[in-house]
């Protein structure tokens, strides 16, 4: 008898499996095996964030509570802005979600109606894409240019992508895989496209703070507008070593009224601040109904007191970055520039045009596994991407598989 289709969603089912799995799969139970494919660091939650949780769930904190987030965590987050940011923001412009992942679909299905169009930066983190095609929209890439200098935004490519489809721009600054980090002419240039044509930005700056070159990242919050068309993304995630948390944040505009917005015909653009507020609330209810209690107190400590940790964290990333960047540099088969800012090292090396093939033969000969850049969208099939937020020790061992692979291959 013929296999027959299961009668489930055409868009569940073309959804994407991770490209790194294949990897991950390979590699389960090797002895030597030094995993560098995953976009997190190895040190787990701080214990004044943990401790902090704990303290939570010790007092009972376990009911329903406030869908937008609980008041001391959105002022909090207000505090974290004002310190960081130098922008002082009402509380009632933050929406606490579960995860920076759910912060992307929310405002996706906040702005988006089916058979809309969302540009993105490529190579990219393929979660965007993938859950704008959930929603019934269309992700289109935008290419990075490669230059001497690193990627770069290519705004010929931005022009040309757009069409009367267009509602959004995705983007992710500092960037994952490619470590791409926009500079403020750059931002400049991006919200003035997206002014001039009625666009919303979804801003993803969940590697802000993980900056080589300076306290922090340039930011849209460094030039908008408080009316201007842009949702912010953010995690604790990465910062604060709380990736198995899933507690993340979206920012909202504070002013839209009607004379801001431009053609009748944008859809959800039509709103102004307290709509917007109560359309991302509703999202919430209608997805988890809210970010448990004890986990949003665990969140606070980590804004309020992670400060050094987070420093700590990016003065190690750094170093890492050096080591690797050293093993590299003494190759003359390897493409790569250091990233700016995030914490991974893009490359691409002379003599594979697969990058999935150059990933399995480094997994299979040394037990390194880093992930293919098959993951990360069309034109960077033959690179590779390492996490380098980790320990010293296994850096100092990643660089030295690598550069003992590479010199096998001469």
């Amino acid at each position: 008898m013929a296999p027959q289709h299961l009668n489930t969603s055409e868009l569940a089912r073309l959804a994407p499996q991770s490209g790194i799995v294949e990897l991950v799969n390979r590699g389960r139970g090797r002895k030597n095996l030094l995993p560098l494919w995953v976009g997190e660091g190895d040190l787990p939650t701080p214990d004044f964030i943990s401790n902090a949780a704990i303290d939570s769930l010790k007092a009972g904190h376990t009911f329903y509570t406030w869908q937008r987030g609980i008041p001391e965590l959105r002022q909090a987050l207000s505090a974290y802005h004002y310190k960081h940011f130098a922008k002082d923001l009402a509380p009632d412009r933050f929406i606490v979600t579960g995860s920076g992942m759910q912060a992307i679909q929310l405002a996706i299905r906040a702005l988006l109606n089916a058979g809309d169009e969302a540009l993105y930066f490529t190579p990219a983190w393929p979660n965007f894409a993938a859950a704008v095609n959930l929603a019934g929209g269309v992700a289109k890439p935008v290419r990075l240019a490669w230059t001497n200098q690193g990627f770069e935004c290519d705004f010929e490519a931005l022009r040309a992508a757009l069409t009367s489809k267009t509602k959004v721009i995705f983007v992710n600054s500092p960037a994952n895989p490619s470590g791409w980090t926009a500079n403020l002419a750059s931002l400049h240039a991006i919200l003035d496209f997206a002014r001039m044509h009625g666009l919303w930005i979804i801003a993803d700056e969940i590697y802000n703070r993980f900056s080589y070159n300076a306290p922090r990242a340039p930011s849209f919050f460094d030039i908008m507008e408080d009316n201007d068309r842009i949702v912010f993304i953010n995690s604790f995630s990465k910062n604060w070593a709380m990736t198995g948390w899933r507690a993340g944040w979206v920012t909202i505009p504070s002013d839209l009224g009607q004379s801001d917005l431009g053609p009748s015909d944008l859809g959800p653009s039509d709103l102004g601040p307290s709509d917007l507020g109560q359309i991302f609330e509703n999202l919430v209810q209608y997805s988890t109904s809210g970010v448990a209690e004890f986990i949003q107190r665990g969140a606070i400590a980590a804004l309020n007191d992670g400060d050094d940790f987070v420093d700590m964290q990016v003065a190690r990333a750094k170093a890492a970055r050096e080591i690797l960047s050293a093993a590299l540099s003494g190759s003359n088969r390897v493409t790569f520039v250091p990233p700016q800012a995030a914490f991974y090292l893009f490359f691409k090396v002379e003599g594979w045009s697969d990058g999935r093939a150059a990933a399995i033969d480094l997994l299979d000969k040394t037990g390194l596994g880093l992930a293919p850049g098959t993951a990360f969208g069309a034109g960077t099939e033959d690179w590779l991407r390492l996490c380098f937020n980790r320990d010293l020790n296994h850096i100092r061992d990643a660089a030295n598989r690598l550069a003992n692979w590479l010199n096998d291959k001469n």
